[in-house]
């Protein structure tokens, strides 16, 4: 499994800092987000970033865009940022409201999109995957699971839900294993808090050998204090999870 890091742990610095980060921690790529270091449609800035990847030996994971499942924006600037990237993987998100609060139409007007989407992005050899978030499509395994199988194409990301004991996070990634292609990894309180990768050590060992087999990559979000030592030390925790 590959360790990453997303470009959104540290959106105070610049995107030559982030790399750099990358680097001192050891890991094998990023995943670059689209709100701040990679904005949809500014091509010449996703290619200067893939030259530097190069230079630096990591793999651009996937384009974590922020483009909303059903909302009616274009896809085609945040499918061109991908392509200059060179990545094999477009993150989108699953809607803009809890699952529970989807009409029948929403939520088919929601499949229809990522339908469309998805074969875009398969026509330039780059996969579809939902963030698995809170107050989306994915807020409950079950109601990824509809969204997954009725839209056909597109697969999952997974990460733990602070509102949920462990077990429940524990249920609800195995529930969606035959979907799930990368781990967002990070520890923090049911009020959002957030801790050091180390004290989430029990859980994660059994997420990640729950997700053995099925997940490509596990890619670091978030540190405690947004802290580059702290991802540093976070970093090798998810090192020795992956090995």
């Amino acid at each position: 499994m590959k360790t990453g890091l997303t470009s959104i742990t540290f959106r105070q610095l610049d995107w030559p800092e982030v790399i750099a980060n990358a680097k001192a921690c050891r890991l094998d790529g990023i995943e670059w987000g689209g709100d701040v270091h990679a904005p949809p449609g500014d091509t010449t800035r996703a290619r200067e970033i893939h030259r530097a990847m190069q230079a630096a030996g990591l793999a651009v994971l996937s384009y974590g865009s922020y483009y909303r499942l059903g909302e009616g924006k274009p896809f085609e600037p945040v499918l061109a940022t991908a392509c200059a990237l060179q990545t094999g993987m477009i993150r989108v998100w699953a809607g803009v409201k809890a699952s529970a609060q989807y009409s029948a139409q929403e939520r088919a007007l929601a499949i229809k999109d990522a339908q469309a989407i998805a074969e875009l992005a398969n026509a330039q050899g780059i996969a579809i995957s939902l963030e698995y978030h809170r107050n989306t499509l994915t807020d409950t395994a079950e109601s990824a699971v509809d969204l997954l199988e009725a839209a056909g194409n597109i697969k999952t990301y997974w990460q733990p839900n602070p509102e949920l004991c462990h077990e429940e996070n524990l249920r609800e990634l195995k529930t969606i294993l035959p979907w799930l292609t990368y781990l967002h990894v990070f520890h923090w309180k049911p009020d959002g808090t957030r801790l050091a990768l180390e004290d989430g050590l029990p859980q994660w060992r059994e997420y990640m050998h729950a997700a053995k087999g099925h997940a490509q990559a596990a890619i670091l979000e978030f540190t405690r204090g947004d802290a580059p030592a702290q991802c540093v030390l976070d970093a090798k925790i998810l090192r020795s999870l992956c090995n």
